[in-house]
């Protein structure tokens, strides 16, 4: 029972980490489409995968996705790399840093076994 409400605070914490990155994200698109010029800066990373099944590829692909600014373009056929599009990311480290703190929280959250969470 302690393993399944972990579980759950688990999910739970990322749920709000998440919900915090899609507003910071929303008003950084918001404040650059009201006021004057523009501060886009695009850029594309090779984000190396740390996800081992389809099903974390998918989750991880769709919360990129679903954040505003950055887009999941492809995955590699060996499904070791992901292609992301970033609106704000004039340094590809610092961009590729956040997509791979994004993605290790997300595996912190969804996988049953935090042995589990060790890289490849």
């Amino acid at each position: 029972m302690s393993a399944q409400l972990a579980r759950v605070g688990r999910a739970l914490g990322f749920a709000g980490y998440f919900a915090r990155l899609l507003v910071v994200a929303n008003w950084e698109v918001v404040v650059d489409v009201l006021t004057p010029g523009s501060r886009l800066q695009p850029g594309i990373v090779a984000l190396p995968l740390r996800c081992r099944t389809a099903s974390e590829i998918a989750l991880l692909s769709a919360l990129i996705t679903l954040t505003p600014g950055t887009l999941t373009i492809d995955v590699a056929e060996d499904l070791d790399v992901m292609y992301v599009h970033g609106m704000y990311a004039p340094d590809a480290d610092a961009f590729r840093a956040e997509l791979t703190d994004l993605e290790t929280r997300m595996l912190h959250a969804v996988r049953l076994d935090r042995t589990q969470e060790a890289d490849r």
